[in-house]
């Protein structure tokens, strides 16, 4: 059980992994063609931080209030 500041940090999160890693995936699809390490690099990370992302949307799926 967690108190709603923590979960109002836990969904904050959330958001912040999903749409700061598909902007960096996008970001990274459109350097590949000048770099193509360095945009690697960038759709692996951006990948891997919108997983997480989904990974925390099931824990707060999980999770319950200390309100309830």
């Amino acid at each position: 059980m967690l108190n709603p500041k923590t979960i109002a940090r836990l969904e904050n999160t959330i958001w912040v992994l999903l749409y700061g890693g598909f902007l960096t995936l996008v970001l990274g699809l459109f350097t590949q063609r000048a770099d193509d390490e360095l945009g690697l690099n960038l759709v692996v990370g951006g990948g891997a931080a919108a997983a997480l992302g989904a990974v925390l949307i099931y824990v707060r799926s999980r999770v319950r209030s200390s309100d309830e």
